[in-house]
């Protein structure tokens, strides 16, 4: 009796497992057609700043790989025709019909790759990830997950930057910025002393002149006193501005420390840096501003630069660089208050 039940338990066992295999099978058998996702609908992606609050939503369908399974969507985009090879991911979750996300998190998205208050041609694409499984090494499980990729679709997107106020009739575009967003605002600006200008804030429309340090709204053209590049900084909370010369050259025993013009370098907004390139022989140099010794730059001691250049921090004002090979050098100088970086780069 006692062989009949456990042979009778034998087959009802078998027959679960034989089950649970054809349930399994049935789960994971996978379309020869699948239908891949679709971005359907792209909201207008000028982005502004007036506009930080509100939600855009991005429209989408789901994968249909041909079994029921749970799928994670990202977002992504990438500078046109570069077939994501660099990839900005702008939402990753299990939803996809609708996809909000707010314009200031977009936007600080974004600003990591793309131009500040410019227009950028851009393509989006949805990326649906699926895993049925986990730990077996096969298609479909974690370590290989099954991957499906909607059509791209091509448009355009505007990204705001910092607060800004623009330069207006100086010569060339620039713009200073608030890093904090306080209303006081700070950069390198290059004038010319025939060119008065004004200053324009596209956030309010609001225009700024003034004169002596005193900020007007809708005053005359501010005049600067010099040519060459200034530091100007403006509190619109105070209606006040300071501007003033800063130029930053190279000198050396080459010129005389000082009794030749020191050889001016030019500046770099978008890096940050200045640069410049020219004939160096051996010798000891340095930098200094505007011309006199009241702020320098050099090592900490006399130290010699490699024969084919290199980088040197800049940690005080004394000491000289050594230039041990003479020849042609490209110089970046990157300033933090009394310390910074210099590369020589030697082109012959």
């Amino acid at each position: 009796m006692k062989s009949k039940i456990l042979i009778f338990l034998t087959l009802i066992g078998l027959s679960a497992i034989f089950y649970s295999c054809e349930k399994d099978g049935e789960m994971v058998k996978i379309s020869s057609d699948p239908v891949p996702p679709a971005l359907l609908t792209v909201p207008d992606l000028t982005l502004e700043r007036t506009n930080a609050n509100d939600t855009l939503v991005f429209e989408g369908s789901v994968v249909d790989p041909g079994f029921t399974a749970s799928a994670t969507y990202i977002l992504q985009a990438c500078p046109a025709g570069n077939n994501f090879q660099e990839v900005t991911q702008l939402y990753s979750g299990t939803t996809v019909e609708e996809i909000k996300i707010a314009v200031s998190d977009l936007n600080s998205i974004l600003l990591e790759d793309f131009p500040a208050d410019e227009t950028s041609d851009v393509d989006l694409r949805i990326r649906a990830v699926l895993v049925v499984d986990a730990g077996t090494g096969a298609p479909g499980t974690g370590t290989d997950p099954m991957e499906y990729f909607s059509i791209v679709v091509s448009t355009t997107v505007t990204v705001y930057g910092l607060p800004r106020l623009d330069l207006i009739d100086s010569g060339i575009e620039q713009k200073i910025q608030s890093a904090k967003g306080d209303g006081v605002y700070t950069g390198m600006v290059q004038l010319e002393d025939a060119s008065a200008f004004t200053l324009y804030d596209p956030d309010t429309e609001t225009t700024y002149g003034g004169s002596n340090g005193t900020l007007v709204d809708d005053g005359a053209a501010i005049d600067p006193e010099a040519s060459g590049w200034h530091t100007l900084t403006v509190n619109v909370n105070d209606l006040s501005y300071e501007l003033s010369p800063y130029s930053v050259g190279v000198v050396g025993e080459f010129t005389g420390w000082g009794g030749d013009p020191d050889h001016a370098m030019d500046f770099d907004a978008e890096e940050g840096r200045w640069y410049i390139t020219l004939d160096l022989p051996a010798g000891p140099m340095k930098f200094r501003l505007n011309s006199n010794w009241d702020v320098n730059w050099g090592p900490g001691g006399d130290t010699d630069l490699p024969a084919n250049g290199g980088t040197l921090e800049l940690p005080d004002s004394n000491g000289n660089i050594i230039i041990t090979g003479a020849g042609n050098y490209t110089i970046h100088l990157k300033l933090n208050g009394s310390s910074g970086t210099v590369t020589f780069i030697k082109n012959s």
